[in-house]
């Protein structure tokens, strides 16, 4: 099972911290390209929709194949790498090659 703890998870106390190179780390996108997550190596993401650029950003962390967020705001939310696809709050996001 691969295991990267990005950032750590509300209420853990680990600070393991993951190399560049993780497979999920880097651009997801929609299919229609209006939605833009990255995920960076140093455990933070920022999200653009449309032209609004960092839309949303904050936190994550990811155990195996599944993925926890929470926004700079406090908001939560998750979502599964499945198959090379991020399926994220009913969205579906795509690896964007480099």
């Amino acid at each position: 099972m691969k295991e990267a703890t990005l950032s750590a998870a509300p209420g853990s106390t680990s600070g393991k911290q993951q190399a560049a190179d993780h497979p999920y780390v880097g651009m997801w996108v929609t299919a229609d390209n209006y939605i833009r997550h990255e995920l960076r190596p140093d455990g933070r993401y920022d999200e653009a929709r449309g032209r609004r650029r960092s839309a949303y950003q904050g936190r994550y962390w990811i155990v195996g194949d599944h993925i926890g967020y929470v926004d700079d705001t406090g908001f939560t939310a998750d979502g599964d790498f499945r198959d090379g696809v991020l399926y994220h709050a009913g969205m579906v996001l795509y690896r964007e090659e480099r």
